[in-house]
């Protein structure tokens, strides 16, 4: 945030420009919250950690309960599980793998990062598009361990997506570890890589060589309406966090039918992009809503990426650095980005500087909205914003909850009819402090009422500035 001490909870609201609804958000080390737009929370799910977590219609939940050792395993879920508003579980599934941590011997799910239920394809709010809640299959993203030799020879915690029915039982199956050689990987890439594919000191060195963050179906759009057989509705996207690849594959085959990344250098279009680093939440925005079809992104920044060892990398791991954030919509056919948010919003003494003030190096998402604002959580900050299509901010909110390592994993708008159980709320307006009048009780104004003396100088460009040379007297 750039400052130790400042506002938390709604600091903006803007009722007549804003979606409003209920926002549910996974925090972690509080569980899965649910708020009104003025942050008066309405519901907590403990249990319920979220990886993420999502709302279903009537009130229900679908997250995660538990956790695996991290002894054990890195970033493990164990039950993926959906319960209704007063928390019974009403469908669970954790039969992906039977585990011997230990002593102990028990089955789980390895879910990690996203799933998808039948009926909507990207898990945010879709009008028409409605998750079933007592039937149909799911999409989870999963862990398992694996070697292969083309890779690294080092044990591999490998990203996998699975189908399931409601009955529990798997019914699709698709490894990223099959596929390595689609990926565009360089040479070079490929040496860093089988030295260090990524290893973590949690679960005995496990390698998280790509860290697949987000998974959602493509669902009805244009393109395939068009005749571009890439963008099947049953086809899946997801990114790489670790290795800065975005993909899509196709549900029949698994082979992938389109991708940018690694390296966005390698083309006129991409270089236009600029490079896309550590990214979250990649998704294409779904039919019935502004900008369906165009593939929404939360570029993190950060470091990630696999090349050459330079004066930032010794190894050649985590080769791609950037110091701020930014949503990008992209036309997935000509590569074009549509729309793109910033810190630049904010302003500042140069552009570099303004835009490090948006900035979450991990984690984060971003949701299209039906009235084409867009919801983002910034997520290492605890800072949600809702911006329109012109970049006006029209909702602010800092998340006030302590926990020992708090931050938003990720966050979604939804109806407010998806909470019958609630009376629909009041929206109070909240007015944005104006921040070079508002003082902490019992500090000083600060208002410069007089300078004793002003010199005229010369300043680098060549203009006159002006120069305190004296003691300036303050209120």
């Amino acid at each position: 945030m750039g400052t130790s001490v400042y506002p938390m909870g709604v600091t903006r609201y803007n009722p007549d420009k804003a979606w409003n609804g209920y926002t549910l958000m996974s925090v972690n080390g509080v569980g899965t919250v649910l708020i009104d737009m003025n942050g008066n929370v309405v519901k907590t799910w403990v249990a319920l950690q979220g990886f993420p977590s999502k709302l279903l219609p009537g009130g229900r939940v679908f997250g995660s309960l538990g956790r695996r050792e991290n002894q054990y395993g890195y970033q493990d879920m164990s039950d993926l599980t959906q319960v209704n508003w007063d928390g019974k579980i009403e469908w669970t599934f954790n039969r992906l793998e039977e585990l011997h941590d230990g002593d102990k011997t028990y089955w789980m799910a390895r879910q990690h990062h996203d799933f998808q239920r039948e009926g909507n394809p990207v898990g945010y709010f879709v009008p028409g598009m409605e998750a079933s809640v007592d039937r149909g299959n799911t999409l989870i993203l999963c862990h398992e361990d694996k070697y292969n030799k083309r890779i690294s020879d080092k044990r591999l915690l490998d990203d996998c997506i699975i189908e399931v029915d409601w009955e529990g039982n798997i019914v699709w199956k698709w490894s990223a570890s099959d596929h390595f050689n689609e990926y565009g990987f360089s040479e070079t890439a490929k040496n860093v890589l089988y030295r260090n594919p990524n290893v973590h000191e949690n679960g005995g060195g496990q390698s998280d060589w790509l860290h697949i963050n987000s998974m959602s179906v493509l669902g009805p759009n244009k393109w395939y309406d068009a005749g571009d057989e890439r963008f099947h509705p049953d086809n899946i996207i997801w990114d790489s966090r670790e290795s800065n690849i975005l993909a899509i594959i196709s549900k029949k085959t698994g082979k992938l039918v389109w991708k940018i990344g690694p390296d966005f250098t390698e083309t006129k279009q991409l270089r236009a992009i600029g490079q896309i680093i550590g990214q979250h939440h990649v998704h294409m925005i779904p039919k019935g809503l502004p900008g369906a079809g165009n593939i929404l992104i939360f570029d993190n920044g950060g470091w990630a990426g696999y090349g050459a060892p330079s004066r930032t990398s010794k190894d050649g791991t985590k080769t791609d650095l950037r110091d701020h954030s930014r949503v990008i919509e992209l036309d997935p056919e000509t590569l074009k980005v549509v729309w793109q948010f910033d810190g630049s919003v904010f302003g500042g003494m140069m552009d570099i500087t303004a835009k490090s003030q948006f900035y979450s190096q991990l984690i984060s998402s971003a949701q299209r909205l039906p009235n084409g604002n867009t919801l983002i959580d910034e997520g290492c900050s605890c800072r949600m914003l809702e911006v329109t299509p012109e970049k006006e901010i029209v909702w602010e909110y800092i998340a006030p909850f302590r926990s020992e390592m708090p931050f938003i994993y990720r966050a979604y708008r939804y109806p407010y009819s998806y909470v019958p159980q609630l009376e629909t709320p009041i929206e109070t307006p909240v007015v944005p402090l104006d921040n070079h009048d508002f003082r902490v009780p019992g500090a000083a104004v600060g208002n410069i009422n007089h300078i004793t003396k002003v010199e005229g100088t010369w300043g680098m460009e060549g203009k006159m500035d002006a120069c305190v040379t004296e003691e300036q007297i303050v209120d």
